[in-house]
């Protein structure tokens, strides 16, 4: 393979170098239990302090209100989960929307099975929930809201503020999976009304294994995982120090960078949809057109299997997906692309192409004359392309 462009960055990014250096000597100098009580040890218990004040100045929120997790799945099952049972006498109804991530979306089929009853908001074309559904769909024994923060899939931008508002107004905890946006987009949980924040290192060219999650002060939610008094006894097993290390520092590198990478990735994802939708015939961008993810573009094509166009790319020496790796492997079409009312046969077609900070205007411009020539090959393939130019000239 000549080259390689990578444009998964939704899936995982490339932990940054001096994220790693920063992480070395963790694994083989400075390897002490942090819980342990010599100052060999204590040394790790004041680096891990450290990042969990690095983390919460990027969100504005307490040190003491961050959590450490091994990543955004574990933070949402907590959210959810722990919520569910703290709060269960309370009520035992939840709303969330039909575009959300797996991590939630089972763990509230997973909570239906015991008893709670979870209301799936309806999307708009673009993917947005509408503040006014959430507000109509609360109900007396309502006790928490769960709206991503944005779509890993589409990159729409959900309105975080808003919701915040309406679940202060009504006194419902309101969760976000803020996975995809945490470093890609400002965010202040104070000003959101956030009460708990999913977040990931591996998705902020930190490290994989890793993540947080952000609890407001006076949520009593209870422990995840039981056994030691790890993170002040709410999330028990020996931190990962080196992992959470290698967090601190992708969080401190992405908030000093935001602004530069974020204009960066917003002209080259630009020039990205605007030459695909003007040089690719019977496609569409997916996802709301401006309010979406700095580095993320969503396009639908029309008469193409999707996983024969990721086997072409990849041939071309191009990383790409057509939807949440979390689902890779499966046969149905995307359950976001499906809620924003693609039928199936186009949202089959679906392509997700999502930038980094090493991304180059000639890898873009390389990847669509690539994607030009290979959806022109497939659909000349296709029996319903072939069907479709025939009609068209009659």
């Amino acid at each position: 393979m000549d080259r390689l462009i990578y444009l998964d960055n939704a899936a995982t990014t490339k932990t940054a170098p001096e994220v790693v250096e920063a992480m070395l000597p963790y694994f083989s100098e400075s390897y002490g239990n942090p819980s342990s009580v010599y100052s060999f040890a204590s040394k790790n218990k004041d680096a891990v302090t450290e990042q969990r004040e690095v983390i919460a100045r990027a969100l504005g929120a307490k040190s003491n209100e961050i959590y450490f997790t091994a990543g955004g799945t574990e933070s949402d099952n907590w959210a959810l989960k722990a919520t569910a049972e703290a709060y269960a006498s309370r009520g035992k109804h939840i709303i969330t929307t039909k575009i959300e991530h797996h991590a939630i979306l089972h763990t509230g089929d997973y909570l239906e099975g015991r008893g709670f009853e979870v209301t799936y908001l309806d999307v708009d074309d673009k993917g947005l929930v509408r503040p006014e559904d959430v507000e109509a769909a609360i109900r007396p024994d309502t006790i928490l809201i769960s709206v991503m923060f944005a779509n890993n899939e589409i990159g729409t931008i959900e309105p975080i503020k808003e919701i915040g508002e309406i679940a202060r107004r009504h006194n419902v905890l309101f969760h976000t999976d803020a996975v995809q946006a945490f470093g890609q987009v400002p965010i202040n949980v104070d000003e959101l009304g956030v009460d708990m924040l999913s977040a990931s290192g591996h998705k902020l060219n930190g490290p994989k294994g890793i993540g947080f999650l952000y609890i407001r002060k006076g949520v009593k939610i209870r422990s995840f995982i039981h056994g030691g008094a790890q993170e002040r006894k709410r999330r028990a097993g020996t931190e990962n120090v080196p992992g959470i290390i290698g967090l601190g520092k992708a969080v401190e590198r992405a908030v000093a960078t935001m602004a530069e990478r974020s204009a960066k990735e917003i002209g080259l994802r630009d020039h990205l949809i605007s030459r695909v939708l003007e040089e690719i015939p019977y496609c569409r961008l997916n996802g709301d057109p401006v309010d979406r993810l700095p580095n993320n573009a969503n396009f639908s094509f029309r008469f193409i299997e999707g996983e024969s166009l990721l086997i072409m790319l990849d041939m071309k020496g191009i990383c790409a997906s057509s939807g949440s790796a979390c689902t890779s492997g499966s046969l149905d079409p995307s359950h976001v692309l499906l809620a924003i009312g693609l039928p199936h046969e186009i949202a089959h077609g679906s392509l997700r192409l999502t930038l980094g900070e090493e991304t180059t205007r000639e890898d873009i411009d390389y990847v669509v004359d690539s994607l030009k020539e290979i959806v022109a090959r497939l659909r000349e393939m296709s029996p319903l392309y072939e069907d479709f130019v025939k009609k068209s000239n009659q």
